[in-house]
């Protein structure tokens, strides 16, 4: 490319790791750079891990700063949309942030930021799975449930804040008159439940041969553990999986009920480990408990693109901001 040409940076704000990539203007890679987050205590020194972060993927690029067109930040957790504030960052411990204007004015450049989990949506719709959709939801199951929606080229968004926080619909009444005890999509059917579950069959001996594979501590039982768990005859850990992808499918269906999207995109280390198991699961479940004219308005993919999405979906979402 000619120096004299505009780049757009992406940037994943990650829990444990901080990540840049520069961007032509047909997105194709011309660096990175990434640095460890963990160690860097207070919003301050945050802030500025994120600038060299920036600056060395733009050496790595060997382009300067005056050749950036924007940038666009996914970040861990509820953002304002319109002053460019993350409200809160719980990994991190920050609150109230101001990354768009402290970017903005040290780099120069216009900054657009979003929920990192809305970036990689948005990936999906432009470069992925979900290309050609009116109405696209991204939902990601971990070790909690993301989602996000991209409806006519735009991210939903609320006035103030970032929005479909689909994990934390309520699924039963509270069991305790202080709050407390809600159970949600989150606590009922991400991977942390799953595994939970899973090391309770293993411990019970309903599952030899995950207890083989990793025994029943939680920090060793993966996605692609369960998987091969499930390969190897362990029925009792495919119901697990089973009914979580039933229960997520329920929700599934107040979405399509609530915003009728055209393509449903999954994506994590569950859906890439039984792509099969769990995406029929879903589907179905989907279908059964949505209204008739619904059943077949909609497809459950799943996602197509892989580690890199949030930094290349930040840049992609500024640009159409800032182009807009």
């Amino acid at each position: 490319m000619s120096k004299t040409d505009n780049v757009w940076v992406g940037f994943d704000l990650g829990g444990t790791k901080m990540l840049a990539a520069v961007y032509d203007e047909n997105f194709k890679a011309l660096g990175k750079a990434k640095q460890k987050t963990l160690g860097y205590q207070g919003q301050r020194a945050g802030l500025r891990r994120m600038i060299d972060v920036i600056n060395e993927a733009l050496a790595d690029a060997d382009v300067s700063t005056s050749h950036l067109a924007g940038i666009g930040v996914g970040c861990p957790g509820p953002i304002n949309p319109k002053s460019g504030i993350l409200i809160e960052a719980p990994n991190l411990g920050w609150e109230n942030v101001p990354i768009a204007d402290t970017l903005s004015e040290t780099l120069g450049c216009p900054v657009v930021i979003c929920n990192d989990v809305d970036a990689g949506v948005f990936a999906e719709y432009q470069f992925g799975a979900g290309r050609g959709s009116d109405c696209l939801i991204g939902i990601f199951p971990g070790t909690g449930i993301g989602a996000g929606a991209v409806i006519d080229g735009r991210l939903l968004h609320g006035s103030r804040l970032s929005c479909m926080e689909l994990g934390h619909i309520p699924l039963y009444p509270e069991t305790s008159g202080n709050g407390e005890g809600t159970t949600s999509l989150e606590t009922e059917c991400s991977r942390l439940k799953i595994a939970s579950e899973a090391s309770r069959a293993a411990y019970r001996g309903q599952a030899p041969k995950l207890l083989e594979l990793c025994g029943t501590d939680l920090a060793n039982i993966t996605s692609g553990k369960l998987a091969k768990a499930i390969k190897g005859g362990d029925t009792a850990i495919e119901e697990i999986v089973k009914q979580a992808a039933i229960l997520l499918g329920n929700g599934v269906a107040t979405v399509v009920q609530l915003l009728a999207p055209d393509t449903i995109v999954l994506g994590g280390g569950l859906v890439e480990a039984m792509p099969k198991l769990y995406l029929e699961n879903v589907r179905k479940s989907a279908r059964r408990r949505v209204l008739g004219p619904y059943k077949d308005s909609f497809e459950v993919v799943a996602a197509q693109l892989e580690d890199d999405a949030g930094v290349r979906g930040a840049a992609a979402w500024a640009k159409r901001k800032i182009e807009s």
